[in-house]
């Protein structure tokens, strides 16, 4: 978000992430006037053109449904061939409780009673036009007759994840067990956060369930876990830094416990041992977000003093 950071640095910790060998993966906010940051394709594009390995995506698209899925195809298909297949979208249906989603709906005509909807069926609209020429689709919202886009992705399939985390809101059983079948029935990934490590693997594993349920092979779903970490001797002074941040990021006054649940903190040791607590759990990845204002020093403290231990 600009204010915390600028274009320039967020371009060089890219270059950093790349050159240090020991991430996978780079991802960028997004949303259209929520909050003042840069749009998500143009820094991804920027990014895709400096770096040559790291997969390159969104966490999350939250302004996914507010946008015309058809240009959006374009631009995303655009995206993944400058990236050289090393794209995943991952969309939301936003209007959560962070920013001013509200606001950001009306100024372009999409009630949020509507985003969910939306989402699914740009999703719909995404993967025809990225497999099929001379594409006619009859939606709830959308509609158009014979229609090819070119260049289609490189990547083909090319991956659509779903972020989801009803339980940081209301976490009623059967809204979350909406959310796990949703993402069993049509997205490729699943992306989540605040999660203890066993409730970690026990909705994995109910996704799992579910997909096979939907006739869908399981082992082909990826999943990502989206965390904060602050290093800092000092684990007080770690957290009273991460909730700063994190209350200017997403302008709401988060208690220390959704702090804590939310982030690795405090010592490069106490750092380690909280990420390990994920090993086993079926996580693949964790996205890493620095929740420090000095972001190059975080950085660098985290390559050389955390990630190289988490493993062993």
């Amino acid at each position: 978000m600009l204010g915390l950071t600028t274009p320039a640095q967020l371009l060089e910790l890219a270059d950093r992430a790349e050159a240090s060998g020991v991430f996978d993966s780079v991802w960028v906010g997004d949303s259209l006037f929520a909050k003042p940051r840069l749009d998500a394709l143009t820094l991804l594009a920027a990014i895709a053109g400096r770096t040559r390995r790291l997969r390159l995506g969104p966490a999350c698209l939250a302004s996914f449904p507010l946008r015309n899925p058809l240009v959006f195809a374009y631009e995303w298909a655009s995206l993944d061939r400058i990236a050289e297949g090393r794209t995943v979208l991952i969309v939301c249906a936003g209007g959560g409780s962070a920013g001013d989603w509200g606001a950001e709906a009306r100024a372009v005509g999409v009630p949020v009673t509507e985003r969910q909807r939306r989402l699914e069926e740009h999703v719909t609209i995404l993967r025809r036009l990225w497999s099929e020429d001379r594409v006619t689709h009859r939606g709830q919202f959308f509609q158009f007759e014979d229609v090819t886009l070119e260049p289609k992705p490189l990547q083909q399939p090319c991956p659509i994840w779903l972020a989801n985390n009803p339980w940081t809101i209301r976490p009623e059983p059967a809204r979350i067990e909406r959310a796990l079948r949703r993402v069993a029935r049509f997205a490729d990934g699943w992306q989540t956060h605040s999660l203890r490590p066993e409730v970690f693997a026990e909705y994995w594993d109910t996704i799992r369930r579910y997909a096979r349920e939907e006739g869908r092979d399981p082992d082909r779903l990826g999943n990502c876990y989206y965390h904060n970490i602050n290093v800092n001797e000092d684990r007080e002074a770690a957290i009273s830094e991460t909730k700063r941040f994190l209350d200017l990021y997403y302008s709401i006054d988060y208690t220390r416990a959704r702090i804590e649940a939310w982030s690795a903190l405090g010592s490069p040791e106490e750092c380690v041992e909280s990420l390990r607590r994920f090993r086993g759990t079926g996580m693949e990845r964790i996205t890493l977000r620095l929740s420090a204002w000095d972001q190059v020093g975080q950085l660098e403290r985290v390559i050389r003093e955390v990630l190289p231990y988490v493993n062993r």
